[in-house]
C-alpha cells in the first residue's frame, strides 16, 4: 500500500467560522447539507453548492476500504440509470493520496467526480466510518445516512423520491430505505472545541481540565486503542469517539454537579 500523504483540502465551511449563515437545521430531520468546496482529482474545484436541484449521492471512501471498492460499482451503476433524470454521484477519498485514488478511478471505470478530502470534512458531517453515503435532495437537505456498503436497491428506492419532488419542496413525508443512521450535524460550539466534536462551553476552565483528564483515561471504542482524547483531538470524524465524547460529559456533568451540592450541605 503507498504511504498516504496529508491532503490540504481548501474547505469552504462556513460552520467552520460562523455556523449561523448556514441553516443547518432547516428541517427537523433534515438538516441542510453543510456548503464545502474539494479539489477533485483532476485538480478543480467541487463546490457541493452548484448541485443544487439535483439529487446527490454523497459517497465518502477510502481506496484500503474493500467495503467501500466492493460499494463503487453500485453507484457506478446509479449514476448510470438517473443521470438524465437528475441525479449525481459525487465520491470523496478521506485522508487518501492522489495516485491511489486516481488509479482506482481507472481500475473500477468510475463514471462520476470523485474529489479529496480530509478529517474535517468528515467532521463537518457529524463524523462516520467507512463507507458513508448521504442522500441529498433537490432542496440541499440531507435524507438519509448508511454507513458501510449500501446497495442499488436501496439507493435507487431513496433516489427514486427524492427525485419526485421539486427544488424548493422539503420531502416531509420520506421513508429510509435499508439501515439509514440519524443525521445529526455539528454545533459550531462542537466545530470550533478544545474538544472536537464535543461541546464544552458549559465548562469553566478548571472543569475543562479536570475533563480532559477523563478523557486521557478512558480509551475509544473505535478499534484505535488511543485514549479517548487523543482520538478526538487526531481523527475529529471518529463517529465512536465523538458519541463516547458526548456521553462522557454528560456523565462528567452529572458527577460534578452532584459534588458542588455534597460540599453546600
Amino acid at each position: 500500500m503507498p504511504r498516504k500523504t496529508k491532503i490540504h483540502t481548501n474547505l469552504i465551511v462556513a460552520a467552520f467560522l460562523v455556523m449561523t449563515s448556514l441553516p443547518i437545521h432547516a428541517g427537523k430531520n433534515h438538516p441542510s447539507a453543510p456548503t464545502i468546496s474539494v479539489p477533485d482529482i483532476s485538480g478543480h474545484q467541487l463546490d457541493l453548492s452548484t448541485y443544487r436541484g439535483k439529487v446527490v449521492v454523497l459517497n465518502f471512501w477510502v481506496t484500503w476500504c474493500e467495503p467501500c471498492r466492493t460499494e463503487i460499482p453500485e453507484l457506478v451503476e446509479l449514476q448510470k440509470r438517473y443521470l438524465d433524470r437528475g441525479l449525481a454521484v459525487i465520491g470523496i477519498a478521506v485522508e487518501d493520496d492522489l495516485p491511489s485514488v486516481q488509479a482506482t478511478y481507472k481500475q473500477l471505470n468510475i463514471n462520476y467526480p470523485v474529489a479529496l478530502g480530509d478529517k474535517k470534512l468528515g467532521a463537518v458531517f457529524g463524523g462516520f466510518g467507512f463507507p458513508t453515503t448521504f442522500l441529498i435532495g433537490r432542496d440541499g437537505r440531507i435524507y438519509s445516512k448508511h454507513v458501510g456498503a449500501t446497495n442499488l436497491r436501496v439507493l435507487e428506492d431513496e433516489a427514486e423520491q427524492l427525485l419526485a419532488t421539486g427544488e424548493a419542496a422539503e420531502l416531509a413525508n420520506f421513508r429510509p430505505a435499508g439501515k439509514s443512521e440519524p443525521v445529526e450535524l455539528p454545533t459550531s460550539e462542537e466545530l470550533n472545541s478544545e474538544v472536537p466534536g464535543v461541546d464544552i462551553s458549559q465548562l469553566n476552565p478548571t472543569q475543562l481540565e479536570d475533563f480532559k483528564i477523563v478523557l486521557e483515561k478512558e480509551q475509544c471504542d473505535c478499534g484505535c486503542r488511543r485514549a479517548l482524547l487523543q482520538c478526538l483531538k487526531e481523527d475529529s470524524a471518529c463517529d465512536h469517539a465523538r458519541k463516547l465524547g458526548r456521553e462522557e460529559l454528560e456523565q462528567f456533568l452529572k458527577t460534578d454537579t452532584l459534588r458542588s451540592q455534597n460540599q453546600i450541605h
